[in-house]
C-alpha cells in the first residue's frame, strides 16, 4: 500500500523531472519537499524498493514506469477535483490548489472516473493545465510563457505556471484570467517589463508576473 507521503515524493520528482523525462537531484527534491537531502535520500530508497524509483548516487532519481503511473494519476486526481470546487462549490482558481492537496490522495478510482463523467471530462484544471484521462493519457497544447511574447501581438490567455494564492489574486486584482485577451502593447528595453491591454485596461507587469503567465497567440 503506497502511502501519502511516496505519493507526493514521486509527484514531485514527475514535476522536477519534466514529466518523469529527466533526472532529478536530491537536493532539489529536499528542497521542494522542504526536508533534509538525508531524508530525501531516505524516501528515495524505499521508492527504488518498490519499485517506484530508479536511483544512482550522484546521479540523480527518475521514476519508472510503476512510478510514473502512480504520479499522472495523483496529478488526474487533483485536477479533477480543482474542477469540482471551482465549478461546482464556487471556489475561486485561488482557493483550490490546497483543498485539492487532501483530495488527490483519495484511493477510490471508481470515484475518481464517476467524477470525470460527472464534470463531463473536462480537458484543464481551473488554471490550464491539462488533466490525464483514465487511460493516462495527457494532451499538451502549443504555448508561451507572455516574457517571450512579441510586441504588437494579440495573445489569449491559456493558464498560469505558478499557481500560488499570491499570484493568481494579482490576476483577479487586475482582471486576468482564463480566456483573456492580452494585447502586447510595449516592451521594456531596460528591465523587459511588459505593458500590456486586457479586458480595457493599460497593465505593465514585471518579468516574474511575465514568466508565470501561458499565452496562445490569436
Amino acid at each position: 500500500m503506497i502511502t501519502l507521503t511516496e505519493e507526493n515524493y514521486i509527484k514531485a520528482i514527475y514535476h522536477l523531472g519534466k514529466q518523469g523525462t529527466e533526472s532529478v537531484n536530491t537536493n532539489a527534491l529536499a528542497d521542494a519537499m522542504n526536508t533534509k537531502a538525508s531524508s530525501a535520500t531516505d524516501m528515495i530508497r524505499k521508492l527504488a524498493d518498490k519499485d517506484y524509483a530508479n536511483y544512482k548516487k550522484y546521479k540523480g532519481v527518475t521514476l519508472t514506469p510503476s512510478g510514473k503511473k502512480i504520479a499522472i494519476n495523483v496529478i488526474r486526481k487533483h485536477r479533477l477535483w480543482e474542477v469540482f470546487l471551482v465549478e461546482k462549490l464556487n471556489f475561486s482558481w485561488d482557493e483550490v490548489h490546497e483543498l485539492a492537496e487532501q483530495l488527490e490522495h483519495i484511493k477510490s478510482q471508481k470515484l475518481i472516473d464517476e467524477l470525470d463523467a460527472f464534470l463531463g471530462f473536462p480537458t484543464h484544471d481551473p488554471h490550464g493545465d491539462p488533466i490525464p484521462d483514465k487511460h493516462g493519457d495527457i494532451t499538451y497544447v502549443e504555448k508561451i510563457v507572455l516574457a517571450q511574447a512579441q510586441e504588437g501581438l494579440t495573445y489569449s490567455c491559456l493558464g498560469v505556471n505558478d499557481s500560488s494564492s499570491e499570484f493568481l489574486q494579482y490576476l483577479n486584482k487586475n482582471d486576468i484570467g482564463l480566456g483573456s485577451e492580452i494585447q502586447v502593447v510595449h516592451i521594456e528595453p531596460f528591465d523587459k517589463s511588459i505593458t500590456i491591454k486586457t479586458n480595457g485596461k493599460v497593465l505593465t507587469v514585471s518579468q516574474s508576473v511575465a514568466k508565470n503567465l501561458y499565452l496562445k497567440k490569436q
